[in-house]
């Protein structure tokens, strides 16, 4: 297309976002399994931070910083860097995803419920209205999420209401898994995902 119209009033610079990337504690990555066990490498999963401390280093186990909570912000910062399939930016920084658009809800939350399980809800604005990749974003942003977190988060990606003209019909395609996984053995969908995700696992590595 000759000219991109861009429906957020400014591109972000990186530096503004709002960011607390996670520092390395020495804990193997996860091996990935699954759906999206062969969409990006390896090296872009991390820990589960739910797991009890090894055996052997029970000197750590009274660290409070050796178990750290997975929230809103460390969302934001797994799917910041993913990069827009026809922008050279971010979707941080083009305002797709957004920090108050990313929701955490216990799955089962009745009280004295202990069930770890959460529902983890992104929406996702569009750089306007007609996006064409609309899916696509949604896609790479839930086989990001779908890889680097832990199987008790039940993930969910929608299209922000009111912001894209086709966005039912967007978030029907989003939820299916018998659709997600079609689309995912498409060949030349796979190469925009692993372009798209690209960035992540250069901030992993």
């Amino acid at each position: 297309m000759s000219e991109v119209l861009n429906a957020n009033p400014t591109i972000r610079n990186a530096s503004d976002l709002p960011s607390r990337r996670r520092q390395g504690n020495g804990q193997s990555s996860k091996t990935p399994s699954g759906l999206f066990a062969t969409t990006v490498p390896s090296s872009a999963y991390i820990p589960d931070p739910f797991l009890p401390p090894s055996s052997d280093s029970d000197e750590s186990s009274g660290d409070d910083d050796s178990v750290e909570p997975i929230d809103e912000q460390e969302i934001y910062d797994l799917i910041s860097p993913i990069s827009d399939p026809e922008h050279p930016l971010t979707l941080g920084s083009l305002s797709v995803v957004n920090l108050p658009d990313i929701h955490l809800t216990p799955t089962f939350p009745e009280k004295g419920s202990a069930s770890p399980l959460t529902t983890l809800t992104v929406l996702i604005t569009p750089t306007i209205t007609h996006c064409s990749l609309a899916t696509v974003i949604g896609l790479g942003v839930r086989v990001r999420l779908e890889q680097a977190l832990p199987p008790r988060f039940r993930v969910d990606v929608r299209i922000k209401e009111g912001t894209h003209s086709t966005a039912e019909q967007v978030n029907r395609q989003l939820g299916d898994k018998e659709r997600v996984a079609a689309a995912l053995e498409n060949g030349t969908l796979l190469g925009v995902l692993r372009k798209m995700l690209e960035g992540c696992e250069n901030l992993e590595t």
